[in-house]
């Protein structure tokens, strides 16, 4: 924000030097760059009153508790009586606005030297009389208006969304297509305006303009910011507009213009015309406030005049009850909503310089951040002890990463976006994972084991489901490079052995579009399906860079630590003294079936007995008849309390071997 300094002691004390409107400024927290007859301020997002002349002596009147002197805006009365129907179709988007024609305006007129100098001295440039009137407001006041050819706009206003596939040129010359959450000034067969952004070239005022329809609105900085960025447009207006306009101001505003207005170029006033929304207008605020509140937080007591004082130098209205303040918000501080951010603008205005210094205390104590969220840390720990590092990645992704990585769900895109790649809300947890291993593969690391547990979002019907997830990616070396053994690449079962140190899962051959469909697989517990493991498609690893060979899993993170939680740890067992028996079999099975299930088989019937089983090697080729697959088992047999002999353990093995037979059609191989 740029101010002459001749301008800005009109509002406030000429006693003051320009010195001391600098010390002044600066104290407001109004960082100035130049102390020379023009101010060069700095205002932070949240102070949008600022960005004006009478903001800025708002302040330096507080600061100096003198008075403030307003200019004289007197109503302008209206010299005929037309008018122009508008509409306000979106009130939401523009819950005021407010309108006049002027006629007969002479735009030949040059405007006067004073007000081009504080243009110019504010980094504005000349256009016309018309519409510097409207700069020289929207400086002074901090209301963006705009001023229309009343001859170029067809039957009357219309604040309204776009429809896909309109377009506008705009001042700047560019034409736009709008898509269809565009808040629009049009009239009955156009766009005019892209809302509190910028005009559109077709309705401007110009040199042969005669008669004028003057606007002055209120736009939610929600419609003006997600349409500044979408469609890539800067402007003073929308600059204003989405830090917050005073809601209270547009009538104010409307006639100062038309004063300066008729004064320059001539002309006769119409009488305004007026939209408003009540309930879509900010709600006037009341913070309550105690003298212990201020105490506790500044670390010192301030008298309560004092705080009096404060508040009257604010132009706060307020009232004090029992043992509390009851402040009501001015209109145009939108960032004051709670009793922090008025003891902020106490000990501000009091002077940061007074606040004595002593020594730290509070009271410390920890807990979770918050009190319903799942304890993942024994997941966590589960996953670092195997050798994978945790990652945390946005919850925006890049649109079409996601749509490549589970293209069966649509995902929640971001109104406006932080970026091109941030568009969407993730719906799994693969996108963070390959970009994760996307950077470390950039920077030669080869060798890649990943997980993460984030929230995923979800479209179930009109409602927007949050599912907190556990994920992961393996990709390289299975172990890191040694001499002693030589080296080989991860594989899905590497990532299935890790879920299996987990939980006692079992797996199903599965689909997914964005995985193998060879190698993809249903985690379970039992009939319950929470996940799924794979190989990520060729195609999609193609498509991305990845290296051939890369292998993910997605499981619901609530249900594991539910599981985890529901487990006994503390399980302890007597360690037999009589010696362990290993027997192996080789049996060629059906390729459909699932090892699991011929281990499951094989426990039923070994009961106690069995200590434990596992596959020591599976083939299927050359000697083995197609369809089949030749699986080769060791079984660890021990007694309790006493020692087998090798008549109980033959017997043992012949119900294996027959049941096997009965319920899955394997035979031994001989």
């Amino acid at each position: 924000m740029r101010c002459s300094e001749s301008w800005l002691r009109e509002w406030v004390s000429p006693a003051l030097t320009r010195e001391a409107l600098g010390e002044k400024l600066t104290m407001a927290g109004l960082e100035v760059e130049s102390l020379e007859p023009v101010f060069d301020i700095s205002i932070t997002p949240n102070r949008g009153d600022c960005l004006s002349i009478r903001g800025i002596a708002r302040e330096v009147a507080a600061l100096t508790r003198t008075p403030l002197t307003p200019i004289s805006i007197s109503p302008v009365p209206a010299a005929h009586q037309e008018i122009l129907p508008v509409t306000v179709s979106d009130p939401s988007g523009c819950p005021h606005y407010v309108g006049r024609i002027i006629r007969q305006v002479k735009v030949d007129q040059p405007t006067p030297a004073w007000l081009q100098e504080r243009l110019q001295q504010s980094g504005i440039s000349l256009i016309n009389p018309i519409v510097d009137v409207t700069n020289y407001v929207m400086l002074e006041l901090g209301q963006p208006m705009h001023a229309f050819d009343l001859n170029k706009i067809k039957k009357g206003i219309v604040i309204r969304q776009s429809k896909a596939g309109e377009k506008i040129t705009l001042l700047d010359g560019s034409e736009k297509v709008l898509d269809d959450k565009t808040l629009l000034i049009a009239d009955y067969t156009k766009p005019l305006v892209i809302a509190g952004v910028m005009g559109g070239m077709d309705s401007g005022v110009t040199s042969l303009t005669q008669d004028i329809f003057l606007e002055s609105a209120y736009f939610t900085p929600p419609a003006v910011a997600r349409q500044r960025q979408y469609y890539n447009l800067n402007s003073d207006s929308s600059y204003r507009f989405e830090r917050g306009v005073d809601p209270a101001i547009q009538r104010e505003a409307i006639e100062r213009a038309t004063q300066l207005i008729l004064e320059i170029t001539g002309g006769i006033a119409g009488p305004i015309i007026e939209e408003t929304s009540q309930k879509d207008l900010p709600k006037p605020r009341t913070i309550s406030l105690s003298p212990e509140k201020i105490t506790v937080l500044l670390g010192f007591s301030i008298p309560e005049k004092e705080v009096e004082a404060i508040f009257t130098a604010l132009a706060f209205s307020w009232k004090k009850e029992k043992n509390h303040w009851q402040v009501d918000v001015p209109s145009y501080r939108s960032d004051l909503a709670i009793a922090e951010d008025l003891i902020e603008e106490i000990a501000r205005i009091h002077g940061y310089d007074k606040i004595p210094t002593h020594p730290i205390e509070a009271n410390l104590f920890t807990s979770h951040a918050a009190e319903n969220a799942p304890d993942t840390y024994d997941l966590r720990q589960a996953f670092s002890h195997q050798g994978y590092h945790e990652i945390i990645s946005y919850s925006f992704v890049d649109k079409k990463l996601q749509a490549l990585l589970d293209p069966q769900e649509v995902p929640r895109e971001l109104l406006n976006p932080i970026s091109a790649d941030m568009a969407v809300m993730r719906t799994n947890l693969w996108p963070g994972l390959v970009n994760t291993l996307l950077y470390n593969k950039s920077r030669q690391q080869h060798r890649v084991r990943l997980f993460e547990i984030g929230m995923c979002f979800l479209t179930k019907g009109p409602e927007l489901v949050q599912q907190l997830k556990l994920g992961g990616l393996i990709t390289g070396l299975a172990q890191k490079e040694q001499w002693g053994e030589p080296g080989r690449e991860a594989d899905f079962f590497d990532l299935k052995g890790s879920l299996e140190n987990i939980y006692p899962f079992t797996f199903k051959p599965d689909t997914h579009p964005a995985l193998h469909p060879g190698q993809t697989a249903g985690i379970y517990y039992q009939t319950h399906k929470i996940g799924i493991l794979g190989a990520l498609h060729p195609a999609v690893t193609q498509a991305l860079n990845l290296p051939p060979r890369v292998f993910v899993f997605e499981l619901d993170a609530i249900w594991l630590r539910a599981q985890l939680q529901k487990m006994d740890h503390k399980r302890f067992h007597e360690v037999s003294k009589f010696p362990e028996i290993r027997r192996d079999i080789a049996i060629l099975v059906n390729q459909t079936i699932p090892s699991e299930e011929i281990q499951a088989t094989i426990r039923k019937v070994a009961g106690d007995w069995l200590k434990e089983s596992f596959i020591f090697d599976v083939y299927a080729g050359k000697g083995v008849p197609p369809g089949l697959k030749s699986i080769a088992l060791a079984l660890i047999l021990q007694h309790p309390s006493r020692t087998l002999v090798d008549d109980e353990v033959a017997a043992l093995m012949d119900r294996v071997v027959r049941t096997l037979k009965d319920q899955l059609g394997a035979e031994l191989r001989s």
